[in-house]
């Protein structure tokens, strides 16, 4: 067993939570047991998770998408008040972090995108350089690539773009970054890669010329999570099971 506070003191200290503006606070959100034994990590704190990880019997339940999004109603009602309080009736803590995640350089989601992939990081781009530049394990036409994602994902990615010309050098973005594709142009790649798509990022990948794969949201977005969980359980000598509540997203 360790300390709550010794476990969130290291995460926010990895993961330099302080240097980005988030949609959402990163850290602990709900405070339940003063000391860990067993994390259970997953994508998003939906019911679903909080259920499974109270049967597993954790006492710190880790994700990416936690509570509290900005924009959202502050009111503790309806479905959150259902989630908050099964945490707390199982005196289970509730370990969020967002953007930090995504653009930690080992362990966040698109450096462990990457490694599931077999890509070559070779620079960063955008916002708080969350997204990464690079290349294929080999040149792939673009028919090739969606078959190597989907494989590699388990999950059937969806292709836009016109030719089927080698690509070699790509970006990637997880989660909801489709708009990250409007600073490709300058990067040198021919290929971008991220979890969703929106209406405009298929007239955009037409008229650049650059090839868009949409591998889902959930997807891309199981790794850094799993990563962040295996560290904690190395660090502490604690317990650590990953829990994928599917999302076709």
């Amino acid at each position: 067993m360790v300390q709550l506070a010794e476990v969130v003191k290291f995460c926010d200290q990895l993961l330099d939570v302080d240097a980005f503006h988030d949609y959402a606070p990163n850290g602990l959100q709900v405070e339940g047991a003063a000391q860990v034994g067993k994390i259970v990590s997953g994508v998003t704190a939906s019911q679903a998770l909080i259920e499974a990880a109270v049967e597993s019997k954790a006492d710190l339940l880790l994700v990416h998408h936690g509570f509290f999004w900005k924009g959202e109603s502050a009111r503790i009602t309806g479905i959150k008040r259902r989630r908050i309080a099964r945490l707390l009736a199982a005196d289970m803590s509730l370990l969020a972090y967002h953007l930090p995640l995504d653009a930690h350089p080992d362990i966040g989601n698109n450096a462990q995108l990457a490694r599931r992939l077999g890509l070559e990081v070779e620079g960063r781009f955008g916002r708080d350089e969350l997204g990464m530049v690079g290349r294929l394990p080999r040149a792939m036409t673009s028919a090739e690539l969606v078959q190597h994602i989907s494989a590699r994902l388990g999950r059937q990615a969806i292709h836009l773009g016109e030719g089927d010309e080698q690509i070699e050098r790509v970006a990637w973005c997880t989660g909801a970054a489709q708009g990250y594709i409007e600073a490709t142009p300058g990067l040198g790649v021919q290929a971008y890669i991220s979890g969703e798509m929106s209406e405009q990022t298929t007239h955009f990948a037409r008229e650049a010329g650059i090839h868009y794969v949409s591998a889902g949201h959930h997807a891309t977005e199981r790794y850094g999570v799993q990563a962040l969980g295996e560290l904690l359980a190395r660090q502490f000598g604690l317990t650590h099971q990953f829990i994928d509540i599917d999302n076709p997203v």
